[in-house]
This record gives structure tokens, C-alpha cells and sequence, in this order.
């Protein structure tokens, strides 16, 4: 299991910005909180299937406190002093740990301006990682389906996908078994 505490990397996104990739720290619900109120509500939508002015304190509660075990909470903030909250992805163990096949749902959000940079396929990696080392059979994720630069993340990080669609939601399964 990874230190949360110790868990920084830089990442250089595709046009050349470094941002910083992390756990979420107990103390990042004003940053998350002020990120959230400022993304575009299509952009909440997409993510949550629905409008929503304001993240619950409870959501806030399930990053600020992941224990990097069962709850895996991870933020993009930017390189500079201020370190504002850009993106983040998370995933949450699904299931008892006694499960055969031990399952995480993951989503991933980023702020408008810094979509299609990079940040979701970056976040993706990480995320892996850490899914892996914990002992994860698979990532699951609902998806709109018109939301094609997340299925295309999905589709791109090198893990053998399944889909199942219902109405306009694709469900994917990413399987993190080593191939061979």
C-alpha cells in the first residue's frame, strides 16, 4: 500500500504545463469545494449525470479522509504557489474484501480549461498503479456516451475493456490482470 501522505508527482501535461498529481489531504475541502463551484455545469453533468451547485460534505468528507485502501482520492492542482485544484479521479472498492473478484469504481473530473490536455490519461495511470498494488481485479466506470474523451481514456490506457451500454450510459470494465 502507498503512503497518501507521500503520494506527489509532477506531470507535464501534452502542451508542456507541470502540474502536480496527489493524494487529497484532510485540509483540501476549501480547494475542492471552490474548484467545484466554478466548473461549467456541463461539465457537472457530465460527471454526475446530473446539475448540482455545490459538492455534498460528504463527498468532501469520502476524498479528504481516503484511506488509500478501499478509497483512493487523487487531485491535479497547478505547479504554482497557490495550488488550485484542476482535476482529480478517485475510486472507491466495491464490495466486501472477501469478494473473488475485487472491483473499484472510478470517475475522474478536470476544470474546463485544462480538458483534453492530458490530465484524465494522467490521473488514468496513476490510478492503475495504485488499483494494482492494492490488489484490484478491475476499474468500473458509467460513463455518458456522449462523453467520448473519457471513453477514449478508457480506451487508450492499455487495459483490456469491456462496454455494456444502457440507454445513453456505457458501463466499462477494465480488467487489471497482467495479460500473458
Amino acid at each position: 500500500m502507498q503512503n497518501a501522505r507521500c503520494y506527489v508527482f509532477a506531470a507535464t501535461l501534452r502542451d508542456g504545463t507541470v502540474v502536480t498529481v496527489r493524494a487529497a489531504r484532510a485540509d483540501d475541502g476549501p480547494k475542492i469545494r471552490r474548484a467545484f463551484q466554478n466548473l461549467d455545469r456541463d461539465t457537472v453533468y457530465t460527471r454526475f449525470f446530473g446539475y448540482k451547485a455545490d459538492v455534498s460534505d460528504a463527498d468532501l468528507a469520502r476524498i479528504t479522509a481516503a484511506d488509500f485502501k478501499r478509497t483512493v482520492a487523487l487531485l491535479v492542482t497547478g505547479a504554482r504557489k497557490d495550488d488550485v485544484v484542476v482535476g482529480g479521479a478517485s475510486y472507491v472498492v466495491v464490495g466486501p474484501a472477501t469478494t473473488a473478484v475485487r472491483s473499484g469504481e472510478v470517475a475522474f473530473l478536470a476544470e474546463e480549461d485544462f480538458q483534453g490536455r492530458g490530465i484524465a490519461s494522467s490521473l488514468m495511470r496513476h490510478i492503475i498503479a495504485i488499483a494494482r498494488t492494492n490488489g484490484l481485479d478491475r476499474l468500473e466506470a458509467d460513463v455518458l456516451s456522449h462523453n467520448l474523451p473519457m471513453l477514449n481514456v478508457f480506451r487508450r490506457c492499455g487495459l483490456p475493456m469491456a462496454v455494456r451500454r444502457e440507454g445513453h450510459v456505457v458501463h466499462a470494465t477494465l480488467s487489471l490482470r497482467e495479460m500473458g
